[in-house]
């Protein structure tokens, strides 16, 4: 299978320890998190993903704002830039260790933390990079 990420999530990922909006958010995330630490590829897609889908029932899903396509926008030219590729829909990511130490260190040194700006787990990632990674569910804390 493949998991559908919308370009921010490629962020959101590096940090997951387990907290999010609502139960059957984490509960989600957390299963997203083991197939992605197990391998499996990612396709990026626009707007809403798997990591949104417990959220969607909502009628007023931020997930649907057109801050967050910003957010995906600035994601992935972020990533794209630090990485020498195109991100976008449609594109498929291989995740293995390499890829993961690459986008972690990228995001500890603030490369492509612009779409970050303003998100309210920002200071909880932050903290997360300054612990180094620890507690972090996809991948685990790099070597």
């Amino acid at each position: 299978m493949t998991i559908r990420l919308r370009a921010h999530h490629l962020l959101c990922m590096l940090t997951y320890v387990g907290k999010g909006y609502t139960p059957a958010f984490t509960a989600n995330y957390d299963v997203i998190a083991g197939r992605l630490s197990r391998g499996e590829d990612i396709v990026i897609v626009e707007g809403p993903d798997d990591v949104c889908a417990p959220l969607l029932s909502d009628p007023e899903a931020h997930c649907l704002n057109a801050s967050v396509l910003e957010r995906d926008a600035q994601a992935a030219r972020d990533v794209g830039d630090l990485l020498g590729r195109r991100i976008g829909a449609g594109e498929r990511i291989a995740l293995d260790a390499i890829l993961l130490e690459k986008l972690r260190s990228g995001f500890a040194a603030g490369l492509t933390r612009t779409a970050c700006v303003g998100c309210e787990w920002a200071g909880l990632c932050t903290d997360i990079v300054g612990d180094a990674y620890a507690g972090v569910k996809v991948g685990g804390p790099p070597c």
